[in-house]
């Protein structure tokens, strides 16, 4: 398996020139900096089932049955929605063990959400309509992050759909390595902190599954109902108020090793934090040298304090 993560990704965000017009979408994140830590896989749907650059535009059509079918803007008789289900019918199952997946925004093929949809006579709707591949990529696979160009733009939901995606390449080489039920359990351990900071709730509902995992005579059915489980989780964005729950939690591992004064900092160093003063970086730096001053073989497991790689920057953000 590659020991990168494998992200799918609609071709224009690459650079290619696959859009309608002919032109192109390329994100500089994903390509520049994304790109040194991970592999694509690009695809243009509509080139895929035959369309040439450049061409009409489509776009996604609300029937009086309530159907959804993509037809060209400027022939609605000409409908290719068969043809694009047909390609995804295709294509999705060979791609079961991508990491993620970026699409493009506000395509009738690609976009994830508030695609804008018309009626039959041509009437512009409501942005609340999926691009049709992407609708079947996320039914098909819904436990994997899924994420359009203009979200990721969100320094929120940019960390998250990396943190998701670094998460899932992990669990998807435990499964190709051979699933042992220690094997699992040992993943499990190192992301407890980290699934504490997504959603408490959820963090409370997945340790008795997990503790339970001597029930399961099929270790390949518990990892599809775990990973369901931790995808959903780690979906959630993490809070400033769950973080600093998890940070005071950490904190009190080293309340006999450092000092009073230290003590006091670190505590305004996390309060800042939770006050929106600082980026999550400043504790976490300072806990990181507190554990290599105090080792401790628990925190020394947790993924929770590098997610994925830190060139990336992804902690830096205050909001």
């Amino acid at each position: 398996m590659n020991s990168k993560p494998t992200l799918g990704i609609s071709g224009c965000l690459t650079g290619s020139t696959v859009r309608f017009d002919g032109g192109h979408k390329r994100m500089g994140f994903v390509m520049d900096d994304l790109a040194q830590w991970v592999s694509f896989r690009p695809v243009c749907p509509e080139m895929a089932i035959g369309l040439p650059v450049p061409r009409p535009a489509l776009r996604l059509i609300r029937t009086v049955d309530g159907d959804t079918r993509m037809r060209f803007s400027h022939a609605p008789g000409e409908d290719v929605s068969e043809k694009m289900q047909a390609f995804a019918a295709d294509f999705l199952p060979g791609i079961a063990d991508l990491a993620g997946f970026i699409v493009c925004a506000k395509s009738p093929s690609c976009g994830m959400e508030r695609v804008r949809l018309y009626d039959e006579n041509g009437n512009r709707g409501r942005k609340e309509g999926t691009g049709l591949f992407t609708a079947a990529l996320m039914e098909t696979y819904p436990w994997l992050p899924v994420e359009e160009d203009g979200r990721l733009h969100d320094p929120v939901l940019r960390e998250n759909f990396v943190e998701r995606v670094f998460a899932l390449h992990e669990l998807n080489r435990l499964r190709a390595e051979g699933l042992t039920r220690g094997g699992l359990l040992a993943f499990h351990s190192r992301y407890k902190l980290q699934l504490l900071a997504h959603c408490q709730p959820g963090y409370r509902e997945i340790g008795p599954f997990v503790a339970r995992i001597h029930e399961w005579d099929d270790l390949e059915s518990f990892f599809v109902a775990y990973r369901e489980k931790l995808m959903a989780i780690l979906k959630k964005p993490a809070s400033r108020k769950n973080h600093t729950n998890v940070l005071m939690h950490i904190q009190g591992y080293f309340n006999k090793q450092i000092s009073a004064r230290q003590r006091a900092e670190l505590r305004d160093v996390i309060i800042n934090y939770r006050a929106g003063k600082l980026p999550i970086l400043a504790p976490l730096t300072l806990l990181k040298h507190y554990l290599a001053e105090h080792p401790d073989r628990y925190l020394q497991t947790q993924n929770y304090f590098d997610p994925y790689p830190d060139s990336l920057c992804l902690r830096l953000a205050v909001s």
